[in-house]
């Protein structure tokens, strides 16, 4: 289940790519969590499909996760568009010389860490006036009592997120079992 999460984030990566939707005036905070305070090892293979204003994309993805480093490997019709090495401290980035600059590495570590990581750890680094819900099948992330950031769990293993505060959709579908470890 964590893999699948996890996709969610890689598909940020290319969301710039395409005509700009809407955005709101609120920023997201910032995570910044240690790759331990996931709990486990991770490592997984990802179809993602995302909706940004009137365009479409899928990309693949690759991600590991252990108790010192996440890497995210996003692909978009066989090109690397971005590799993410992110070891608690600092957060490495290589990008394509094709990616918009306002795709931002650290923007989408944190969407990443909001998808994947326990609940109780997440709480703890959210700044004053923001919270998060989670019911097991919906995960939110509000402001205000505003929800700008909310994933949903779909029976089938499907996972969606809905990124109000950038105006994105996402749809994830996992082509293996997420690789988890306990």
């Amino acid at each position: 289940m964590l893999g699948r999460l996890f996709a969610i984030i890689a598909c940020l990566l290319l969301v710039a790519c395409t005509t700009p939707a809407p955005r709101s005036s609120v920023t997201l905070p910032l995570l910044q969590l240690a790759p331990a305070a996931l709990g486990t090892t991770l490592s997984t293979q990802q179809q993602l499909r995302f909706r940004y204003g009137s365009h479409e994309r899928t990309l693949d993805a690759l991600l590991e996760v252990d108790g010192k480093e996440v890497r995210l490997l996003v692909q978009a019709l066989g090109q690397t568009g971005v590799r993410l090495q992110w070891d608690g401290l600092q957060l490495h980035e290589q990008r394509a010389a094709w990616l918009p600059p306002s795709v931002r590495g650290a923007r989408v570590l944190d969407d990443l860490q909001f998808a994947l990581w326990p609940e109780d750890v997440v709480r703890r680094v959210l700044p004053s006036g923001w919270t998060l819900q989670d019911d097991g099948v919906t995960r939110s992330l509000q402001q205000a009592g505003t929800v700008w950031l909310e994933l949903k769990r779909q029976g089938d293993g499907r996972l969606q997120l809905e990124n109000r505060a950038e105006g994105y959709q996402l749809e994830i579908l996992s082509s293996d079992n997420g690789g988890e470890t306990p």
